[in-house]
């Protein structure tokens, strides 16, 4: 037998598992392997025909839409089973959740994929299909970045977030169409073995021009604005302990970090998310405390807010002195059963310190008026990872803050996948993001995605680093997710129509 990619594909295929669903869960669990931080892109060149010969075997709908969630419950499984991390943290109330967790979430996920295995049986196997199979896969993306609450996570897209020069210049075209339109072509180019040395030829152009445009475009000048941001990475325990000894050492941290910070050139010092011990938008005698040790320099401080006994905010507190607050900013994208528990799941697993869970706010927000300081947008944890939906674009900000803590997921994928979505992010918008972690990655990131300082996981210490400059409005910015939108119905259609057509004359008579 030849040695063909088909024939290559067929012996990996028949050795991976007895039947079409065995198999199918298998090429998932290998398809996750591309994604952050293992970066193994070429899996894909075999996991996604893998999964489309399955499609084709099938011998009826029922069963394709079988294999399909068979193969992202094994993509799902592989690429979150970090989701456990917090939850043994608190093993002693929620042991009983912990070997549910990361398969139900991979369960609910693995659903999406039924959607695009379904529309790639509307054509006959070839250049259609592949079409209407990108396109639909694209389209469930975006589903799920909007349907039971959004979970846009662990997009191929992100597979190109690459560190260093390779993983800048591969995620250029984000400033495009998003990380839908990297997850877009990287489906396209996955499928190109079907096509045998065609196909072959047709990676190698496109991968060619891929790096072309994204070397060029980061030829762009790099300029750094007066402004040098203090990230405070105080490296917390999570879970936090409550007692007030323990509160009382986290915040003389914060202050001598803060404090370490300015000593350093920083002209604002940045918290991380929920990392003051006090409610520091409402306590004065902790603001005070914090002006004798900080004076007027801007703090930009992750905390949680008290509206009413029933009322809780996860929120960024920006404060220069004693007096109230200069601005305040409430999280709006509530993680559901970590924040709030979703109104259409009877369960209640949220942690009793804040009752039925956090209020969200009311939305993007650009935060203007601080003095030394120009309008920056702010972004919580998980909000960062619902591209399109970070910034107010009608008060476009100069540059965005993210605050979060990825501690409560240890030493894991779950916080280098989420950091590489905040790099896409910057590509998107064209701003620069200012990140801040309590664990790590903190990091500068400039409008190309390029990390220009950062502190690693696991950390304590404190980065003093310029801010760089914010670039024009990207064509992405500009239109946001109609542009993605837009070009997977127009490769979904394209595929139904290429496909249909060449059945029909094929036809004898």
């Amino acid at each position: 037998m030849h040695k063909t990619p088909r024939n290559i594909l067929r012996a990996i295929a028949g050795k991976l598992g007895k039947t079409p669903l065995a198999r199918a869960f298998l090429w998932g669990l290998l398809a996750a392997a591309a994604l952050p931080p293992v970066y193994l892109l070429p899996v894909l060149l075999f996991s996604v025909p893998a999964l489309l010969r399955l499609v084709e075997h099938a011998p009826n709908w029922k069963k394709a839409a079988l294999i399909g969630w068979f193969y992202g419950f094994g993509l799902g499984l592989a690429g979150l089973y970090w989701i456990t991390e917090p939850i043994l943290t608190e093993a002693k109330t929620f042991w009983w959740l912990v070997p549910f967790a990361a398969p139900l979430l991979a369960a609910a996920v693995a659903c999406y994929t039924i959607i695009p295995v379904l529309a790639a049986r509307l054509v006959p196997p070839g250049l259609g299909r592949v079409l209407t199979f990108t396109g639909a896969w694209v389209l469930s993306n975006l589903a799920q970045q909007f349907l039971f609450t959004g979970f846009p996570w662990n997009y191929w897209g992100t597979d190109w977030a690459i560190p260093g020069l390779l993983g800048n210049i591969f995620l250029q075209p984000a400033s495009l169409f998003s990380v839908y339109g990297l997850t877009l072509l990287t489906v396209l180019l996955a499928s190109t073995p079907l096509f045998g040395k065609k196909g072959f030829a047709v990676l190698l152009i496109t991968l060619t021009i891929w790096a072309g445009y994204g070397f060029w475009r980061l030829q762009a000048p790099e300029h750094n604005t007066s402004t040098n941001v203090a990230l405070i990475q105080p490296n917390f325990q999570e879970p936090p302990d409550y007692s007030r000894p323990a509160l009382i050492a986290n915040w003389q941290r914060l202050l001598a970090m803060s404090r370490a910070g300015i000593d350093n050139g920083g002209n604002v010092v940045i918290w991380p998310e929920a990392a003051s011990p006090w409610l520091l938008g409402s306590d004065a005698t902790a603001r005070a405390q914090l002006a004798a040790v900080t004076g007027t320099t801007p703090i930009i401080a992750g905390s949680l807010r008290m509206v009413s006994n029933t009322d809780f905010r996860n929120s960024i507190i920006v404060t220069d002195g004693p007096q109230p607050p200069l601005a305040i900013y409430d999280k709006w994208k509530l993680v559901p059963f970590g924040e709030y528990m979703p109104k259409w799941i009877p369960l209640k697993i949220i942690p009793s310190m804040v009752g039925e869970g956090f209020t969200p706010g009311s939305g993007p927000k650009t935060i203007k008026n601080i003095p030394g300081l120009s309008p920056f947008g702010a972004i919580i944890c998980y909000e960062a990872i619902f591209s399109g939906q970070i910034i107010d674009e009608k008060e476009r900000p100069d540059w965005i803050v993210n605050v979060t803590d990825d501690a409560w997921f240890g030493d894991t994928a779950g916080p280098r996948q989420h950091f590489a979505n905040v790099r896409l992010r910057a590509v998107e918008e064209g701003l620069p993001v200012v990140r801040d972690a309590n664990s790590g990655i903190s990091a500068v990131i400039d409008p190309f995605g390029r990390v220009t300082a950062s502190m690693p996981l696991d950390y304590q210490g404190v980065l003093v680093a310029p801010l760089p400059e914010p670039q024009p409005k990207t064509f992405y910015s500009r239109f946001g997710l109609i542009v993605p939108f837009s070009l997977s119905i127009l490769i979904f259609f394209a595929g139904l129509l290429y496909g249909n057509t060449h059945r029909l004359l094929k036809k004898p008579g």
